[in-house]
């Protein structure tokens, strides 16, 4: 993934570079083209995040999806990219709290996986930017292809009319790009009639591709707008993720601290120790092959117990906190009813220390 990201950088950059180029030379830019190079700061620093806050193998561990576009890659990007996609890449919290809660309600994800939402959609951002300049260079491409056709035609720069680029005829069989084909429709038409033959070969030619002069012009026009709206959200979405408090959204949307947070006190803790409890959860769910979702909830319902049991009589507070199971003197028993094995060194240690404390006392 991290690699990936690499080449995405190095093809933004490439685009960047030709955008300016065309600055340079005084060319038109489209606004999609614009709003990357007057941005391109925003898109650096998102790169730059990435990269320090991605460790190798950060993914390693996650559900992979079976099938589908996405196959073998993070369940989690497959999440990020129907997301980014649905809303044209336009960020907002709320939006994705309700898409991620939609999506829970058909897949659970586990507490590593909404961990690390927040910098796959960042990933997503910087690819599917990548795929819009990719789109917006040959755009470039194709309309300076024309533009040295036209002056052809015209006799721009003081060159004589070129007869052969009058008819258009050698431009080959194939379907004209749409960017080409309005560039040239654009500078051809209300000029010399010397040029009428290349005008009406060019409808011809679209007239075979099903189209016309007038539809094309409306197809670019509206693709541009599309394409702009695209390179504007990504770009104020890279913004809003870099100020984006993540660990506010990830616990509104964990259905483990929806099971944890409706224990008594749980809300009340901070943050550090509510994250202390769901990464016990998260080892415990490794070594007893349960959900997480699972082992929150039999947590939870140990500290219910303790709490019905001691009713009316005397009692242990202590046993009231799902803490106590998941972090506390209770955790080698509920360990026990999860059927918990851990890795064999941490085994291997406790059984020591379990020996060796009486040993040592006596």
């Amino acid at each position: 993934m991290l690699e990936r990201v690499h080449d995405n950088g190095r093809v933004l950059r490439a685009a960047y570079r030709a955008i300016g180029r065309s600055i340079r030379e005084e060319r038109t830019i489209t606004p999609a083209a614009e709003w990357l190079v007057d941005n391109f700061h925003v898109v650096e620093e998102q790169l730059r995040e990435i990269r320090d806050d991605l460790p190798a193998g950060f993914y390693r561990e996650l559900p992979k999806l079976a099938d589908g576009p996405h196959r073998g890659y993070p369940r989690v990007y497959g999440l990020a990219w129907a997301f980014v996609a649905h809303t044209d890449s336009r960020l907002d919290p709320e939006t994705l709290r309700r898409f991620v809660n939609a999506y829970q309600r058909v897949q659970p994800l586990t507490i590593g996986e909404l961990w690390a939402v927040a910098i796959t959609i960042r990933i997503v951002l910087v690819e599917n930017l990548r795929r819009v300049a990719e789109a917006i260079v040959r755009g470039r491409a194709a309309r300076q292809e024309a533009d040295a056709l036209a002056d052809d035609v015209l006799g721009v720069g003081g060159d004589p009319v070129d007869p052969a680029a009058i008819g258009l005829q050698w431009l080959g069989e194939g379907p004209l790009v749409t960017a080409f084909a309005v560039q040239l429709v654009q500078r051809l038409r209300d000029q010399d009639p010397a040029v009428t033959p290349a005008l009406l070969w060019l409808d011809q030619r679209l007239a075979a591709q099903g189209t016309t002069a007038d539809e094309i012009v409306r197809v670019e026009h509206q693709g541009q707008a599309a394409t702009n709206v695209t390179v504007r959200n990504v770009i104020l979405s890279m913004t809003l993720m870099s100020s984006l408090d993540w660990s506010e959204l990830f616990e509104s949307v964990s259905l483990v601290d929806g099971v944890l947070g409706a224990t008594p006190g749980y809300g009340a803790m901070d943050f550090t120790t509510r994250d202390s409890y769901r990464h016990a959860i998260e080892e415990l769910a490794r070594g007893s092959r349960r959900s997480e979702l699972d082992v929150a909830r039999a947590a939870a319902l140990h500290a219910e117990r303790a709490r019905v049991g001691d009713a009316g009589g005397p009692h242990d507070a202590r046993h009231h906190d799902v803490g106590y199971y998941l972090v506390g003197n209770g955790r080698v028993t509920f360990e026990q009813s999860l059927g918990f094995r851990g890795p064999p060194m941490r085994r291997w240690l406790r059984a020591f220390v379990g020996a060796a404390v009486p040993a040592y006392l006596g």
